[in-house]
């Protein structure tokens, strides 16, 4: 029998976020399906979605939500634990800029870290007080094949990532004594709207300084649309959907990564540094763990 959890979901109007967010309220959770300008262009993503959960009898409620805004977070939490306590953040919110690294402006490349790691960081720090004081709480984390490795014309998206995994990483450790736990899911290329809506550089001169090579943004995107067209069933972005429900309901110890769709290399990359990681922390924990009192 599945254990109803509180859910805030943040960049639920589509992709993931939204099949997240239907998945888990068709499982019986209280869902909060947050997105950004929910009066303006996002009003009908939240309308539809009020009404899907209506009229399936879902415990399910669309909420604005900006993860680069402090306010608007702080706002957020607020009206949830004014009417319960949070058991789970899924922090999902993201952008993926595709092009010359080179060419993104550093104001590009701070929209992009403002989004997918500040963002996070805002989110995860507004609930875990909330968390911490009940000894309990999860953390879910939308990271990437990209998290963990580095391919051409993808560099800040990438940097954005490799940093997040750091972060979350590093909570799933800090947390642990408090009954909270921090994981991360790795999906590889899934059919979402991020290709159609991937930022390009803005950098014009920078770009047309490559030549030919300024146009292996546009070959890869088309690359991995037309692999998306296909429909293959490990490009469906209803898998990462899915495994977001199995973290959330997952009895016993969650492990700190989930690689989800085409392995890319991922996993090997995970089996290789997870025994270096762990004997390296476990050499830590005498340095950074309170010293135990004998009774």
């Amino acid at each position: 029998m599945v254990t109803p959890q509180t859910i805030l979901i943040t960049g639920a109007s589509r992709g993931i976020g939204l099949l997240a967010a239907k998945a888990l309220a068709q499982r019986g959770h209280k869902v909060y399906a947050s997105m950004r300008d929910i009066t303006g262009r996002n009003r009908d993503a939240a309308r539809d979605l009020a009404a899907w959960a209506r009229d399936g009898g879902y415990k399910l409620e669309p909420l604005e939500l900006d993860v680069t805004d402090q306010a608007s977070v702080d706002r957020a939490i607020a009206t949830i634990e004014a009417q319960g306590p949070l058991d789970v953040l899924v922090n999902n919110a993201g952008i993926m800029p595709v092009g010359l690294t080179e060419a993104f402006t550093l104001d590009q490349q701070q929209a992009c870290f403002d989004v997918n790691m500040f963002g996070l960081a805002r989110t995860s720090r507004a609930v875990l007080p909330h968390m911490r004081e009940r000894g309990s709480g999860l953390l879910i984390n939308l990271s990437s094949s990209a998290g963990r490795l580095t391919i051409p014309y993808f560099g800040v998206y990438c940097a954005s990532k490799w940093a997040m995994e750091a972060y979350c990483e590093a909570l799933h450790y800090e947390l642990e004594p408090f009954g909270i736990d921090s994981v991360l899911i790795e999906p590889s290329g899934h059919g979402t709207d991020l290709v159609a809506s991937s930022p390009a550089p803005a950098d014009i001169a920078a770009v047309k300084a490559y030549g030919a090579f300024a146009g292996g943004r546009e070959r890869l995107l088309g690359m991995f649309q037309d692999m998306f067209d296909q429909g293959d069933a490990m490009t469906d972005a209803g898998n990462v959907a899915r495994k977001i429900v199995e973290l959330v309901e997952m009895q016993g110890p969650r492990p700190i990564r989930t690689q989800v769709g085409q392995d890319m290399g991922v996993d090997a990359v995970n089996a290789a540094t997870a025994p270096i990681q762990a004997g390296l922390v476990e050499n830590l924990k005498s340095v950074y763990l309170p010293e135990t009192v004998d009774a």
